[in-house]
């Protein structure tokens, strides 16, 4: 005969019957060492996500906390920034219009100097327009001779007539030397006055209109400088409003990092406890398949099902098919000591067997019924590829090889009779043919 994959001559028959009888009872034996002496289960479970440390999650809250409180502090500066801005808009808004005051004042008093000039140039016309009739007078008095004192123009009137008229002259312009007098007087009072008046009101309302004007450039200059003050401090937030989310952002992570940890842990805590629960039966149908191989005289495993089918192995289902983590589970684990017997599931034709990318070692058979099953981590292959294999046929033993965290038989079932692909739940396939398998 051939050597197999493993290096070994496969065994006949019944020497496989009588291997796998001693095989079973060990594996017994053995499975009830492992429940008495609480080793851990095979779970084929992935790495654990990355657990953040209470350091790193104190850390980042700090930081937090921290940029939240300066964010609160410049929150309160740049309140009070814009409360002194708007008192000093106030104050400005103010300044302007005591300015604009101080500019009609002027103007008022300009006016009034005008007045004043224009009364001034009336009074002096008026003076001017005595003096002119006095020396009309003083003329016609000349004319008539200098000398001529009133008796004398009186007496020297040529008739009552004349002495009437003259007489009449004589008064007003006695009268009109009066009033003269009087208003160029007056006249000359009010020229002062009015000159005075007029210049300490300009000189007055100039200085108060020049005080407007630096109070209102002074406010300007304040509001200017609060404005930017008020810019400076919100531009101050706005930068700490991105290192505060920045700061959220981290501490978010780290917690989804721990909370992920923490799930991660829940899940393979009720894994194992689903296996600590499952070994009992382990140990009941390791100490069933022991008897029934010490009753055999074939190569099956005990009885086949009525529908050409069997359990390929003995043992506790330690995980079953599933998404996990993102990634397919594509079979069930059986979980059983190195050396338990693994028996084809159903009769067929050997398609593969030997090294398998992440299996270790691994035997494909193409069923009768068309449905490939596989048979990965195997630790010792006893059938070659193009043999021909009944039900319930010991073809190799479990084992530990490839990507696996236990001894265990990793068993697939692929209906569409791909090898690589199409894989369904294995527990429902077989259950449906009359083959049970517990824990899923």
């Amino acid at each position: 005969m051939l050597q197999c994959r493993s290096g070994r001559r496969p065994p006949g028959r019944a020497a496989r019957a009588r291997r796998r009888g001693l095989r079973v009872a060990l594996a017994g034996l053995l499975t009830g060492a492992v429940l008495v002496g609480g080793a851990g289960p095979a779970l084929a479970v992935p790495a654990p996500p990355p657990n953040p440390t209470d350091g790193q999650l104190a850390d980042a809250r700090a930081t937090q906390e921290a940029a939240a409180a300066e964010v609160g502090r410049l929150q309160a500066e740049v309140a009070l920034a814009q409360t002194e801005l708007d008192r000093l808009a106030v104050q400005a808004e103010a300044a302007g219009v005591a300015y604009e005051a101080a500019e009609e004042a002027l103007a008022l008093a300009q006016a009034a100097a005008d007045q004043a000039a224009a009364d001034l140039r009336a009074a002096a016309e008026a003076v001017e327009a005595a003096i002119g009739r006095i020396g009309g007078f003083a003329r016609d008095s000349y004319v008539n001779g200098a000398t001529l004192t009133t008796a004398a123009a009186l007496l020297d009137s040529a008739g009552p007539g004349e002495l009437v008229q003259r007489a009449a002259m004589l008064e007003y312009v006695a009268d009109t030397q009066v009033d003269v007098l009087e208003e160029l007087e007056v006249a000359r009072v009010r020229q002062a006055n009015a000159e005075s008046s007029a210049r300490v009101t300009r000189d007055q309302m100039a200085e108060a209109e020049e005080q407007a004007a630096s109070a209102k450039a002074a406010a300007d200059a304040q509001v200017a400088a609060q404005r930017g003050a008020v810019a400076t401090a919100q531009a101050d937030k706005a930068a700490l409003d991105q290192q505060l989310q920045a700061a959220q952002i981290q501490l978010l992570q780290l917690q989804g990092a721990r909370d992920a940890y923490a799930e991660w842990q829940r899940q393979k805590a009720a894994e194992e406890a689903a296996a600590a629960a499952a070994a009992a039966r382990a140990a009941q149908e390791a100490a069933a398949a022991a008897a029934a191989a010490r009753s055999a005289s074939s190569g099956t495993a005990g009885a086949v099902s009525g529908s050409g089918y069997v359990k390929p192995t003995s043992g506790r289902t330690s995980s079953c098919f599933g998404w996990r983590w993102g990634t397919l589970h594509g079979g069930v684990d059986i979980a059983a000591p190195i050396g338990t017997p693994i028996y084809a599931a159903t009769s067929g034709t050997v398609t593969r067997t030997g090294p398998a990318t992440g299996f270790g070692l691994a035997i494909y058979i193409t069923g009768d019924d068309g449905a490939v099953t596989v048979y990965g981590h195997v630790n010792a292959e006893f059938v070659r590829p193009g043999e021909r294999v009944r039900a319930g046929e010991l073809i190799a033993e479990v084992g530990n090889r490839g990507q696996s965290t236990g001894p265990h038989l990793h068993f697939e079932v692929h209906p569409s009779g791909r090898l690589h692909a199409g894989q369904v739940d294995p527990v429902p396939w077989l259950r449906a043919r009359g083959v049970s398998i517990s824990g899923c």
